[in-house]
């Protein structure tokens, strides 16, 4: 997906100041909607026998023996408990932040593209209400190993949740796995934009051990996982079309607004400057900004730069430069001159 990570021909570097209330924002926004979200828990339950069938048909059931593997290996359960409770949480702000500081001018494309998939995510919950293995009947062959585990971290019987607040997180928000879909996003962007060999495995290996232990701990079927990467890639597929909608609602924003959008920058970080803040008695022949630093303007005669030093061998309002320096000046001034004078 290299169209979503790849640096915008056009735009603002980014500003934390403006960044950190935009992600909050949208990621409040996510949270709130997942819990209005909830959906009949026998419609969730049949969802997820549902999967498990399809699963079984197609010889795709790698969730019971991985979970037998963790229930009964707490060297590897325990260990995959705490990875599956914090660094859905940890690694992909910490990606981010990496990003804004490092490599900002792919920043902007990938945060686009995380909160694109993110709210595709919201959308899987709000129209496939699924429970996750864990909570189906123990005829099913599943344990929960958050609960048998809950003894050795801080979370409780509700997944991932802090013990006591199970009641704030919509257990049955399982298809599509944000969990494999985050840890998609943190891969390719460590493979990408990563230089040491150290980062660009991790960005291999961090997803491969996510879709592990999902299935292992019995939180997420193998589809969830699948639909999980199918959400990521729309998201990339939609980056451009956002971007491009953003700064179409930027620009007519601007012109909107007296002197455009307030504390406006440039690609550099430095402030724009329009035409209509050079005062017209400085310069009254320029309509637009030019390239060129004098813009189009000529000091008068004997009139200095300001802060330009004069030697005491010059006359007055003669700059540092000596003859060569008169000479080009009586040389522009020559063929300033009217034909007839000359």
């Amino acid at each position: 997906m290299p169209h979503a990570t790849a640096p915008p021909a056009t735009g603002h570097r980014p500003r934390w100041w403006t960044e950190l209330p935009l992600i909050a924002v949208v990621y409040a926004l996510y949270s709130v909607g997942r819990l209005l979200v909830r959906g009949d828990v026998s419609t969730a339950v049949d969802h997820g026998l549902a999967i498990l069938r399809l699963e079984q048909a197609l010889y795709l059931n790698a969730e019971h023996p991985l979970n037998r593997l963790f229930t009964s290996t707490p060297s590897i359960g325990i260990p995959a408990d705490f990875a599956y409770a914090s660094l859905h949480y940890v690694v992909t702000p910490a990606v981010l932040v990496w990003l804004f500081r490092r490599r900002s001018a792919a920043y902007r494309a990938a945060r686009v593209w995380l909160m694109n998939s993110t709210l595709l995510g919201l959308v899987g919950f709000t129209l496939m209400p699924t429970c996750p293995p864990r909570l189906l009947d123990a005829s099913h062959g599943f344990v929960d190993t958050m609960a048998q585990y809950s003894a050795y971290g801080w979370w409780g019987e509700g997944a991932s949740a802090p013990r006591g607040l199970s009641g704030m997180t919509n257990q049955y928000a399982a298809m599509p796995s944000l969990h494999v879909g985050w840890s998609l996003w943190c891969g390719i962007l460590l493979w990408r934009h990563g230089r040491h060999p150290l980062i660009r495995a991790a960005g291999i290996a961090y997803p491969l051990i996510t879709t592990i232990v999902v299935m292992g701990t019995a939180n997420h079927y193998f589809l969830d996982a699948v639909a999980g990467a199918a959400v990521m890639g729309l998201g990339a597929l939609l980056v451009k079309p956002v971007i491009r909608f953003a700064d179409g609602v930027k620009a007519r924003l601007a012109g909107v607004l007296p002197g455009g959008l307030p504390g406006g920058r440039n690609r550099d970080g430095g402030r724009t400057t329009s035409a209509a803040s050079i005062p017209a008695t400085v310069c009254p022949d320029v309509a637009t900004v030019s390239p060129d630093v004098s813009a189009g303007c000529k000091t008068s005669t004997g009139e200095r730069i300001p802060g330009q030093r004069t030697t005491s061998a010059d006359p007055p309002g003669t700059a540092v430069g000596g003859a060569a320096a008169r000479d080009a000046a009586d040389a522009d001034a020559s063929d300033d001159a009217p034909a007839a004078a000359r």
